[in-house]
């Protein structure tokens, strides 16, 4: 059975609930060894693991961008507020946790395409983009203030789409 999740956020794919129930699969239908399914699910979930940390990077990185183009260009008193270190500060780790998770995904990539093992580095990349992706939605809504959650201004949707990966 397949039920439609309603997910509130805007993807190019739709989610669902999946039962199997009473499902036999004839011996000659096996794909590799009898009790080993479990064990490949996991692995076979390293590419979607992978997806996962790319995508959170790309919405991490267009959070940021979209941060310090705002912080250029605010100026309420006369100087852009991305002069002043409470706003460069948070900016700067961002990126600093941006791409130590991107190198953890390039690295679990080339273990994944040379056939390696590549669970653990995956599952790291993943965790790690998708935390520094968080962090970097959560310093653009903080840079933007109250204008974050302007429609027009296209932040504090990105927060959803990112805590979603994680």
């Amino acid at each position: 059975e397949m039920h439609p999740l309603d997910i509130g956020i805007v993807m190019p794919d739709r989610q669902y609930s999946v039962f199997f129930s009473d499902v036999r699969v004839p011996a000659e239908r096996l794909i590799g060894e009898e009790h080993e399914g479990f064990r490949y699910l996991f692995d076979a979930l390293n590419s979607e693991r992978l997806l996962a940390a790319a995508w959170a990077l790309g919405v991490g990185d267009y959070a940021l961008a979209k941060a310090v183009e705002y912080a250029r260009e605010r100026a309420p008193f006369g100087t852009a507020i991305g002069a002043y270190q409470g706003i460069q500060h948070p900016l700067a780790m961002a990126k600093a946790k941006l791409d130590s998770a991107r190198l953890v995904m390039y690295t679990a990539s080339q273990s994944f395409d040379a056939g390696g093992n590549a669970g653990y580095l995956a599952n790291t990349a993943k965790l790690l983009a998708s935390t520094a992706a968080v962090e970097a939605c959560d310093a653009a809504i903080q840079t933007h203030g109250g204008y974050a959650f302007d429609n027009g201004y296209d932040v504090h949707t990105l927060w959803g789409i990112a805590r979603l990966l994680k």
